[in-house]
C-alpha cells in the first residue's frame, strides 16, 4: 500500500458520498480491508457502461476516503475492496465483488440473482465451497450506487408533531394502499405519489387517522429462495441500504426523481396534518448468512458489521440469517446516521423498529435496556424528540420483552392483541359450544393502558401501542371467518405464518352466503375495532381493516404482490357500514379525552363525593369486588372518569357471551345518568340513543359492546 498523501486529514469525513465544490468525497469504512476503489460508471458515446477504479488514498480508523475531481449529482458508483481471505474469521475479502455504499441515497437497477454475487464459489444451484473465493465479477447483476443532490423545496414544511395521546396509527404498505385505487391515476397506483394523492388522503382524513406507518421503504432486494420460487418478498423486510428509498415505490424514473418523490409524498401528508412514521429494519440485511451473496458490507467488513460467535459464524436472532451487530461503534454510527437522515433530510415524524431486541443485544448476546445504542437514541437531541417505537421481542434465547424498553419508547402490545381476540374470539366460541364463559381480568387490564406491563419509570399508557391485526397475521376480516391459515399460495406447505391466531370463523372456513354467520361475523369485526379505539393506549389500525380487507385466509402474505394483498376499492353495503363505524369510533375517542389521558387508571379518589378515575362494575351494576377472582364472568362495565381531564365520563358495557345480557347500569358519583354513544350490534351508527336513568335495566346483545356517555346532575 503506497505512503498516504502529505497533509492526510486525522479525522476522516462522514461516510457516504457528498459533493464538494469541485467532485465528490467518497468514505467507506472497511476495517480490515488493504485497498479499497470507489468504481465510477458512466455510458460512452455508444451507450455502453464503463467502469473507472479510483483508488481511495486515504485511510484513518478503518475509513477509506478522497475525493474524486470532476463528478457530481447523478454520478453512478459503488465499491471494490481487498484484503484477506480468512473464511475461519469471516474475512472473505473479494475484489471482484462490486458492493454498495451502505450510506448510499439512491439505488438504481435490482439484484439480479447469479452465482457471481457470491464471493466464495458456487454452481448454478448456488451451493458450493465457503473456503475458495470466487473470481467471477458481479458488476452485472448489482445495482448501482447514484450521488444526489440533497436541495429539496419544503416550503414551509413543519412536523405536525401529535401527541401519542391523540394519535391513531394507520399501517400501510405503499404499494398495497393504491395499487387498485379507481381515483388515483393509475401511473401513480402503488407509488409515494399514490400515498400522497388527494384520493388516498382524504380517505385518511375521513378516518381520522394522524398518522402513516410505512411498511419497510429502505430499498430491499429478494431473497433468493423467493426467487427460485417465482415470488418476490412484497413486505421488504430485507434491507439492502439503509439511506435509500426503494426505487420501485416511485412513479419517478431517476434515482434523483425517486428521493424527490419520497420527499414530496411527506410534504403533502405533513400539509393534511398526518405524520410518518417508517418501519425500520436495523436488525439484518439480505445478505442473509455467510454462505449467501456478498452485496455490501459483508465485502466491506463482516466481522463489524454482523454479529459472530467465536468460530466467525452468523448468531441469528433474527431468523434471517445475520443479525447486524450494534455493539461495533461503527455499526451504531450507521444506524444512527440512517436515522437521523430521514428525520433531517426527509422530515419523517418517527420509527418503528423491528424486531427491536436484536439491536439491543449486549457483548454477551443477553438484552440490555442500558445498550448504548437505546442510550444514544434517548440522549439524540434529533432523534429522542421524535416517536419511537419497538417491535419488542426477536427469535433469539429470551426474546420477548414487552414493557421492557425504556422511555421515551412506546411499544407494540402484543398482550393487548391476544386478550382482545381471545375475549371476542376463542372465549365466545367456547361458549357456544356450552362452555361456562369469559374471564376478564387480563381484558381489563389491557382496556386501562396494561399498567401491569408499562407502569414503571413514568411511561404512561402512551408506551402501549394497542393492535388487534397487523400486516403480520389475519387481517380483521379473516380473523373472523378462518380458524386456521391458508398460506398455500406461499409455496412453503404451509409451515410459514403464526398458528396461534387466536381466530374463530363463527361456523364456516372461509367465505360463505349464510347471512346468520356473515351476521355474526361483522359483529365480531366491529366489537374488535371498538375495543381496540376505546382502550387507552396509542391505537393502530392495520390499513384495509376498515374496509374489511380479506386475503383469503393467508395470515404471512410477505411474498403476495397480488389481490392478496392489495387493498380493493370495490365495496359492498356491509363495507361501507364498516368504514363509517371505524370513522364514528375514531371520532368518540378524538372527542372523549378521558379515553386517551396519558396517566394510568388506578381506581384512585379523584373527587369529594368519593368517585374514582375508574371503577369496574358487573352485569348487576355492583363493583366487581372479589369476583375478578371467582367464576368465570361474560359482562364487564367500566366507567372512566372524565373529570380526571376535565371532561365528560365514558362507561363500556360488554358481553362476551354468546346469548343476550340483562344488565343494569351503574350508579356511581357523578353519573345520574347514561347516553347511548354506540352499540356494535348496530350495522351502522346511529344516532344517540335516549338517557337513561342510571340503576336502569337494559339488554345487551350477544357478544357486544356498548358506549355511554354519563351524564351529571347538570
Amino acid at each position: 500500500m503506497p505512503p498516504p498523501p502529505p497533509g492526510m486529514p486525522d479525522v476522516p469525513p462522514l461516510p457516504g458520498a457528498r459533493l464538494t465544490a469541485g467532485g465528490v468525497e467518497f468514505c467507506v469504512y472497511a476495517g480490515h480491508a488493504t485497498s479499497v476503489e470507489v468504481c465510477l460508471f458512466d455510458r460512452d458515446a455508444s451507450g455502453r457502461e464503463t467502469e473507472r477504479r479510483v483508488p481511495l488514498r486515504h485511510r484513518a480508523h478503518g475509513m477509506w476516503f478522497d475525493t474524486v475531481a470532476g463528478v457530481g449529482a447523478g454520478q453512478r458508483y459503488a465499491f471494490r475492496a481487498d484484503g484477506p481471505w480468512e473464511p475461519g474469521r469471516a474475512q472473505r475479502y473479494n475484489p471482484h465483488k462490486l458492493l454498495l455504499d451502505p450510506y448510499a441515497r439512491a439505488l438504481e437497477g435490482d439484484v439480479t440473482l447469479h452465482p457471481a454475487l457470491f464471493a466464495h464459489h458456487v454452481g448454478p444451484d448456488l451451493t458450493g465451497d465457503l473456503t475458495v473465493r470466487d473470481r467471477r465479477n458481479s458488476a452485472a447483476y448489482v445495482p448501482r450506487c447514484v450521488v444526489v443532490d440533497d436541495t429539496f423545496d419544503w416550503g414551509d414544511d413543519r412536523p405536525p408533531r401529535r401527541s401519542l395521546t391523540e394519535s391513531v396509527i394507520y399501517e400501510v404498505h405503499v404499494r398495497n394502499a393504491t395499487a387498485l385505487h379507481p381515483d388515483v391515476p393509475e401511473v401513480l397506483r402503488g407509488t409515494y405519489a399514490g400515498l400522497a394523492h388527494p384520493a388516498f388522503v382524504e380517505h385518511l382524513k375521513g378516518l381520522g387517522v394522524t398518522a402513516v406507518e410505512l411498511l419497510p421503504v429502505h430499498a430491499f432486494t429478494h431473497e433468493p429462495e423467493l426467487v427460485a420460487r417465482g415470488l418476490t418478498n412484497h413486505w421488504g423486510y430485507n434491507t439492502l441500504g439503509f439511506f435509500a428509498p426503494h426505487a420501485a415505490y416511485a412513479a419517478a424514473a431517476d434515482p434523483q426523481g425517486v428521493l424527490d418523490e419520497f420527499k414530496g409524498m411527506v410534504k403533502l401528508l405533513h400539509a393534511a396534518g398526518i405524520e410518518v412514521i417508517l418501519d425500520v429494519v436495523y436488525n439484518h440485511t439480505a445478505e442473509q448468512a455467510q454462505d449467501r451473496m456478498t452485496l455490501s458490507w459483508r465485502g466491506l467488513d463482516a466481522r463489524a458489521y454482523y454479529r459472530l460467535d467465536a468460530r466467525g459464524q452468523d448468531i441469528d436472532v433474527t431468523g434471517c440469517g445475520n443479525t447486524v451487530d450494534l455493539t461495533h461503534p461503527v455499526v451504531v454510527a450507521m444506524v444512527l446516521d440512517s436515522l437521523r437522515y430521514w428525520v433531517q433530510e426527509c422530515h419523517v415524524d418517527g420509527f418503528r423498529f423491528d424486531l427491536a431486541v436484536a439491536l439491543a443485544r449486549g457483548r454477551d448476546d443477553a438484552y440490555d435496556p442500558t445498550h448504548p445504542f437505546l442510550v444514544a437514541l434517548r440522549a439524540d437531541p434529533v432523534l429522542s424528540r421524535v416517536k419511537l417505537i419497538a417491535e419488542p421481542w426477536d427469535v433469539g434465547l429470551h426474546g420477548w420483552r414487552t414493557g421492557q424498553f425504556p422511555p421515551p419508547f412506546s411499544e407494540w402490545n402484543d398482550r393487548f392483541r391476544d386478550s382482545v381476540r381471545t375475549f371476542w374470539l376463542r372465549d365466545l366460541a367456547v361458549s357456544t359450544a356450552g362452555d361456562t364463559g369469559h374471564g376478564v381480568r387480563d381484558l381489563a387490564t389491557r382496556l386501562a393502558g396494561s399498567q401491569d406491563l408499562f407502569g414503571a419509570r413514568d411511561r404512561g399508557t402512551i408506551a402501549s401501542v394497542n393492535f388487534v391485526t397487523a400486516h403480520d397475521g389475519f387481517t380483521l376480516a379473516d380473523l373472523t371467518a378462518y380458524d386456521t391459515k391458508h398460506n398455500e399460495a406461499n409455496g412453503q406447505g404451509g409451515a410459514d405464518g403464526s398458528s396461534d391466531n387466536r381466530s374463530w370463523n363463527h361456523g364456516v372456513e372461509g367465505p360463505t352466503d349464510d347471512e346468520s354467520v356473515s351476521a355474526r361475523r361483522r359483529r365480531s369485526m366491529r366489537n374488535l375495532l371498538g375495543t381496540l379505539l376505546l382502550s387507552s393506549g396509542v391505537p393502530m389500525i392495520n390499513a384495509g381493516d376498515e374496509l374489511g380487507r380479506s386475503q383469503r385466509g393467508n395470515n404471512n402474505p410477505y411474498c403476495q404482490d397480488n389481490e392478496i394483498s392489495w387493498m380493493d376499492w370495490d365495496l359492498e353495503p356491509w363495507q361501507e357500514d364498516l368504514l363509517a363505524t371505524t370513522r364514528h369510533l375514531v371520532a368518540l375517542r378524538r372527542e372523549h379525552p378521558v379515553l386517551r389521558q396519558r396517566r394510568f387508571f388506578s381506581g384512585r379518589k379523584v373527587h369529594e363525593d368519593g368517585s374514582t378515575d375508574l371503577a369496574w362494575f358487573g352485569g348487576d351494576g355492583d363493583e366487581m369486588g372479589r369476583r375478578w377472582d371467582g367464576p368465570a364472568v361474560d359482562v364487564l362495565q367500566a366507567l372512566f372518569n372524565g373529570s380526571v381531564v376535565d371532561g365528560g365520563s365514558i362507561l363500556l358495557s360488554l358481553n362476551g357471551g354468546a346469548w343476550a345480557a340483562e344488565i343494569t347500569l351503574p350508579t356511581a358519583p357523578g353519573a345520574v345518568a347514561y347516553e347511548l354513544l354506540w352499540d356494535s350490534a348496530w350495522e351502522r351508527p346511529e344516532a344517540r340513543g335516549p338517557r337513561v336513568p342510571a340503576g336502569s335495566d337494559v339488554t345487551l346483545s350477544p357478544s357486544s359492546l356498548r358506549v355511554w356517555r354519563a351524564l351529571d346532575p347538570t
